[in-house]
């Protein structure tokens, strides 16, 4: 297979499913070309229990997207996501030194922000600025170049737990391959599906995956709040399991084809056929009991997601709505549901700003691995335009140095 430097690629290690995005970097953009995926054993509410198990679901989805992408896949940006993550907002304060903020003043401010106490068992996964404070003027997103004597940096910190990550690690080196960066997966999302103006206006992002349900709350045109709940899809499966007293595998077929979440929707006549278990014959069961089933407990992952965001007090500052993603939230009836629980307008999110086979990622649950292609790319070019600046000076400095020993 072909090596090529312009792929970036996305892997969502997921409780339900392993997923590989494949994206080309090219002049106009992203095009993603190839999408591998297989069934998840080896994780329960985001983290890693089954090392084996991961590795064998990551090895064959890395294998399905190199065929359809026809090239190598040598490293990856990889999701991560599961209850241990922690969000808390922090702040630094430095002095300027010579009257005009630079680079070296933002990246000791970040230092300072980080400078927080947390536990020997955690790490930190980001650092994601707010805004800055140059002396008393505040709101500002870029203070580079203005003048002051003192600048503070309000950040949102995002720290994991130091074994779930090496085990997400772990299981991707073990299939032979390099781990580029360890990326939030909402965070990841909110590349894919979000807009700019719904960021500014303040927007909840609710990936409700298989085994958790990612939250990340944006307002004034940054990250605000984040929180992981160890609720997903995997409950309503179960659920439909034993309402219906059905395999857990054709629970989830059901689940996928005839699945409603919000019950006015269901014709009231429709009906369905259920599989028995032990050899016994099919039943035909009224969809509106699925849909009885369903509804509580979409309801209750719903409301726990709401009641997280009014704990976090940005319940207020959400003029764009609430946005639905995930596997989950392809259910239908998902967003009328959401309407009334959240009380604000509620869409499906669904990935948007790429090109290439986007009939095959418009949907919910891809967003996820296409959102890491995004923020890998962008990670690549900011990384190479650092490389280049520091490849300049170096240059430069040669030449100085040459023109120096000439001249004496």
């Amino acid at each position: 297979m072909a090596k090529r430097d312009n792929i970036v690629v996305g892997l969502d290690v997921g409780t339900t499913k392993t997923c590989v995005i494949v994206g080309e970097v090219t002049n106009a953009g992203i095009d993603i070309i190839g999408i591998g995926t297989h069934p998840s054993s080896g994780l329960q509410k985001g983290v890693v229990v089954n090392i084996d198990s991961t590795m064998d679901s990551i090895k064959k989805a890395v294998e399905e997207a190199e065929l359809m992408s026809e090239c190598e896949i040598r490293s990856v940006f990889t999701g991560i996501a599961g209850s241990h993550i922690k969000g808390m907002n922090s702040h630094g304060i430095v002095a300027v030194k010579g009257g005009e903020v630079g680079e070296y003043d933002v990246k000791k401010a970040l230092e300072a922000a980080q400078a927080i106490a947390i536990p020997l068992d955690r790490k930190v996964i980001h650092i994601l600025p707010q805004y800055y404070i140059v002396d008393d003027q505040d709101g500002v997103k870029n203070p580079i170049g203005m003048s002051g004597v003192r600048l503070e940096a309000k950040v949102h910190v995002i720290t994991g737990s130091v074994t779930s990550v090496q085990n997400i690690i772990k299981s991707v080196n073990r299939v032979g391959l390099d781990v580029n960066d360890i990326i939030l997966e909402p965070l990841a999302s909110s590349e894919a599906i979000l807009s700019q103006d719904e960021k500014d206006l303040g927007v909840a992002l609710i990936d409700i995956g298989g085994g958790t349900t990612d939250i990340a709350v944006f307002a004034e045109g940054s990250i605000q709040h984040t929180a992981v709940l160890p609720l997903g899809g995997n409950y309503v499966t179960n659920d439909i399991s034993v309402g219906l007293r059905t395999p857990l595998l054709e629970a989830e077929k059901i689940k996928i084809k005839y699945g409603c979440a919000y019950t006015p929707l269901i014709p009231q006549n429709e009906i369905i056929e259920v599989s028995s278990v032990g050899g016994r014959k099919p039943r035909n069961v009224s969809r509106q009991v699925l849909g009885e089933i369903i509804a509580p407990r979409i309801e209750e992952i719903l409301g726990l997601a709401h009641r997280e965001i009014v704990r976090s007090g940005y319940d207020d500052l959400l003029a764009a709505g609430v946005v639905l993603t995930g596997g989950t939230a392809m259910l239908q009836g998902i967003t009328e549901l959401a309407e009334q629980v959240f009380n604000v307008p509620v869409r499906k999110g669904s990935p948007v700003g790429v090109g290439g086979i986007t009939d095959i990622i418009n949907t919910p649950m891809y967003t996820t691995g296409v959102g890491l292609v995004i923020y890998g790319s962008r990670d690549r070019a900011d990384y190479a335009m650092k490389r280049g600046e520091k490849g300049v000076v170096r240059k430069l400095t040669k030449t100085f140095e040459r023109w120096f020993n000439d001249f004496f």
